[in-house]
């Protein structure tokens, strides 16, 4: 027998330290738990129905408790929940590679496994600085990142962040990194100059450090954690040619900009980009087990290659790696990508969210909206015609979800940016009813 609401909300508050939450604050609030889900809703302890706007932090693609993906998990289970890949292989992990080696940018036909968007980013950093030392070049050991940018909270992935709100606290422990300036800001009078003031700023700093650089990290298209930062068309092709230009590996950060997020299988499919490393997690499982993958071409594999008394060992592993069951649900998962049909019949879905957003273009609270396919950030702000947003104190963002909560649905915001990353699976009614849900919750928490 589960216990009731009341016994978990202690056992919460006495046991459970929640991530990225003041929990001061949170223990004060009502605690929302859930208890299922089918579709894209989930059900909480009393059965209250809530559409769940951002895919249970951007991983959720199919849907919960879908059916083909359960199958896949239990037929597994069956078999073999786990094995090492330490010296052996595993029947879903190997399938697996060769899928991801296919469908993903020409070129990327290595995959190492790992269980988290922060783990993948781990390894891309440590392959990209080790494949300099073995080409005999132990000088290129810096990397280049976006302002903005955020690739994961291990220490690597922390020092190519560039949020200061997560990154600065652990400064003292990073390496040392160098940052090109960010490619959009809501509040630049002049964005296309600004943009093209980025771009050149970026190409600067590569052709002044290009012999001391190892890679140029990015999410791309559109940078997910530092508020739904798009990049102007172009730009990816850009940094592309920039890297090719100077001898830089690229290392295309994918974790949520991957598995049709926007609107393509890969982000990097829109400006036709092969990157040297590429890094995938979150709806690599369809959302259902931590399950993460950097896939590298052929030529950084080479490197890694010699004698076993040379040491040329990529010295590098998780236990889970390659979990028999998480690659049984990420084949399941792109096997529905398939079935379903689900990038063509997202492309109407995608037009439909983009009227819906139109139509909020006026409201007096939103200063800005961003969207490229199905990820979103609606920007609140205090003062529309002077750009002038709320004061941090106020929570504008925490309110919105609040009031969301309210009627019927999940949203997280980043700050003040109201995120809307809804499941692939999303009819368009449902759309229609997270759309009227979040317009609605936005009036409720901006109101004075």
């Amino acid at each position: 027998m589960n216990p009731d609401y009341q016994t978990l909300v202690d056992w919460d508050h006495r046991y459970l330290w929640h991530p990225f939450t003041q929990m001061q604050g949170f223990v004060q609030e009502e605690l929302l738990i859930i208890a299922r889900g089918e579709g894209v809703y989930v059900y909480d302890t009393d059965n209250r129905r809530y559409l769940d706007g951002v895919s249970s932090i951007w991983a959720t693609v199919h849907g919960h408790n879908r059916p083909e993906l359960n199958q896949a998990i239990t037929a597994q289970l069956g078999k073999i929940a786990h094995s090492t890949l330490l010296g052996l292989g595993n029947i879903p992990a190997i399938q697996l590679a060769q899928r991801l080696a296919a469908i993903t940018p020409s070129g990327l036909t290595k995959v190492f496994y790992s269980d988290s968007g922060s783990t993948a980013v781990e390894v891309a950093l440590k392959l990209a600085y080790r494949y300099w030392q073995l080409r005999g070049e132990p000088q290129r050991r810096r990397f280049l990142k976006l302002a903005g940018a955020y690739h994961g909270d291990t220490l690597g992935a922390v020092a190519v962040g560039g949020i200061d709100i997560f990154h600065e606290t652990f400064k003292d422990l990073l390496f040392p990194t160098y940052m090109a300036p960010a490619t959009y800001c809501y509040r630049c009078p002049d964005r296309e100059h600004c943009q093209q003031q980025c771009l050149t700023g970026l190409e600067e700093l590569v052709a002044a450090h290009h012999q001391e650089l190892a890679a140029i990290i990015l999410e791309p298209v559109m940078q997910g954690a530092a508020g739904m930062i798009p990049q102007p068309p172009g730009y990816l092709a850009r940094v592309r040619q920039v890297a090719d230009r100077y001898e830089v590996l690229l290392i295309a950060d994918e974790v949520a900009t991957g598995f049709g997020r926007t609107g393509r299988m890969f982000a990097c499919e829109h400006e036709d980009v092969t990157p040297d490393l590429l890094c995938l997690g979150k709806g690599l499982s369809g959302g259902y087990l931590p399950l993460a993958a950097t896939l590298a071409t052929d030529q950084i594999y080479q490197q890694f290659l010699g004698d076993y008394q040379k040491f040329k060992t990529f010295f590098h592993g998780h236990t889970y790696t390659g979990n028999p069951l998480a690659a049984a649900a990420a084949l399941a998962s792109l096997d529905l990508f398939e079935s379903d049909q689900v990038l063509v019949k997202l492309a109407d879905r995608i037009d439909y969210l983009t009227q819906r957003l139109a139509a909020l273009a006026d409201h007096p609270h939103i200063g800005d909206i961003r969207q490229r396919g199905f990820m979103v950030g609606l920007e609140l702000v205090q003062d529309k015609a002077r750009r002038e947003p709320f004061p941090v104190a106020r929570r504008t963002g925490h309110q919105v979800i609040l009031a969301a909560r309210k009627l019927g649905a999940i949203l997280r915001p980043l700050g003040d940016v109201v995120v809307l990353m809804p499941p692939l699976s999303i009819s368009q009614a449902e759309l229609a009813e997270l759309m009227d849900i979040t317009s609605q919750a936005i009036d409720v928490a901006t109101r004075e």
